[in-house]
């Protein structure tokens, strides 16, 4: 045995950050495998709007520039907007979310660890809302080459020429499909019609999802994050899109469509595990993830928009505070019964 005390010296946030970084590598690594590196040029847009944003209010704020610079926190961000984003929107859409996230969804609430909101997600939902239609702009497997991909960030290429080397994604054809066909339409026939779909999603964006997984599961190795958070968001998906498969297959895709399909995979482990506005108790995080999952399914079967994760965890972060009362396990010593709830 190893000699007294057994104390582990807590994890620095910069320490943190930069293995979430590290897990989103393989992800990356498919993504620029399948679509090209316009995700790159976006990460290192997004990266330096980051920086920069973080800087200017530290400064205009009187904080420490360098110590809250360093931590790792706004490149998280700044990735994860990155990776959220459609690879070829142009690149000033890019450093306007990372501008909203850093600036309104973090810094306007006081900073790391004082925001209500998911920072991403609040600039992904704004820029959807905003401007749908560059946001539908997702690139064709090796359909572009680098040249073609960084003229479209930088607005050099024509608009027949983007169009002819962009699609909507499996998620968006498939609810356009079935919304504007109506009972002519079904998800066999939508799905065989589209030559995008690979084995069961998307081709390309089963392995994305997969390299998330990947680094997903290490980060749970890791003890980044719990497994309470990406279990009940994958599990409530699961077992919403197969019930609703089962009941009505012409209709709603499966589970392995919803699970490697979208942003699912992204979301479990990268997203909804925010530290710091997500559910900080063990049952409040089954609670608070399962819903995201509700949500993210009713908009994806029901709405108007392909993906409603965003939109989820939005609804989720108002919800909080009451699943954090509501969810406190007892302090030791004290029957349940005896705690107050204020």
């Amino acid at each position: 045995m190893t000699n007294s005390p057994y104390l582990l010296k807590p994890a620095s946030v910069q320490s943190i950050m930069l293995r979430v970084l590290a897990a989103l590598l393989p992800g990356i690594a498919a993504y620029v495998w399948f679509f090209g590196a316009a995700i790159l040029v976006q990460i290192a847009l997004a990266t330096v709007a980051a920086l920069a944003a973080e800087a200017l209010i530290l400064k205009l704020r009187d904080k420490p520039v360098m110590l809250f610079l360093t931590d790792g926190s706004a490149l998280v961000t700044a990735w994860l907007i990155a990776l959220s984003l459609p690879p070829l929107v142009p690149w000033w859409l890019t450093v306007l979310a990372v501008a909203i996230a850093i600036i309104v969804a973090k810094h306007l609430y006081g900073g790391l660890g004082q925001n209500p909101f998911n920072p991403a997600m609040v600039a992904f939902a704004l820029m959807i809302v905003a401007y749908p239609q560059l946001m539908s702009h997702w690139p064709l497997p090796g359909a572009a080459t680098f040249t073609q991909q960084w003229q479209m960030i930088f607005h050099a290429l024509a608009p027949e020429t983007l169009d002819a080397l962009t699609s909507a994604t499996p998620l968006d054809a498939l609810r356009t499909a079935l919304h504007t066909q109506g009972t002519t339409a079904s998800v066999a026939s939508v799905l065989a019609g589209n030559g995008n779909i690979g084995q069961f999603a998307g081709r390309g964006w089963e392995w994305v999802a997969g390299g998330y997984l990947l680094g997903g599961l290490w980060m749970l190795q890791q003890r980044i994050i719990t497994w309470h958070l990406p279990a009940a968001f994958l599990a409530t998906l699961f077992a919403l899109s197969g019930a609703a498969s089962l009941a009505d297959g012409a209709h709603h895709a499966g589970p392995l469509f919803h699970l490697f399909g979208g942003g699912a995979m992204l979301a479990a482990f990268f997203i909804i595990t925010d530290p710091v506005s997500a559910a900080t108790t063990p049952k409040g995080k089954l609670i608070f993830a399962a819903g995201i999952a509700l949500i993210t399914w009713i908009i994806r079967s029901f709405g108007a928009y392909p993906d409603g994760i965003a939109f989820g965890v939005l609804l989720m972060n108002i919800a909080v505070p009451l699943i954090d009362m509501y969810t406190q396990p007892a302090v030791f010593g004290h029957k349940k019964e005896d705690m107050p709830h204020e």
